[in-house]
């Protein structure tokens, strides 16, 4: 077994994958329209989907919000140097929600942002040990 993706559901499609192309720098690796159903997908992520792990962008077209309740948490991508790319990232236009620096009661160097949809992105050092 492997991890094949995650999905997340988006308000606006374009807007969504922006983000994670340009700001986060995936590539878009596949999208397709399904009419009859009134949805979109797009698959985006750092390598190919025979490989890597991918995230599914969903977008239902006659939504443009989700609730994204309390159960969701976060996901985390491995970056060289947390506070170069927090710059980079902010002057892509991204949110930093929490500044780059050490975790709480512990050492590991992270950061966080938000896509446009309010979903959290954990950015994390390389030699964490948290």
């Amino acid at each position: 077994m492997r991890l094949l993706h995650t999905m997340l559901r988006v308000g606006d499609m374009e807007r969504s994958i922006a983000f994670y192309t340009e700001v986060l720098g995936m590539t878009l690796l596949r999208r397709k329209d399904y009419p009859e159903g009134k949805f979109t997908l797009a698959f985006v992520g750092y390598g190919d989907e025979a490989h890597n792990s991918v995230l599914e962008l969903t977008h239902n077209w006659d939504v443009d919000k989700y609730d994204l309740g309390d159960g969701y948490g976060h996901i985390a991508l491995e970056v060289e140097d947390v506070y170069k790319a927090c710059e980079d990232i902010r002057s892509r236009g991204g949110k930093i929600t929490r500044e780059p620096g050490p975790m709480k009661h512990g050492t590991s160097i992270l950061a966080f942002i938000e896509d446009p949809d309010g979903y959290k992105v954990e950015l994390l050092s390389p030699s964490r040990r948290d």
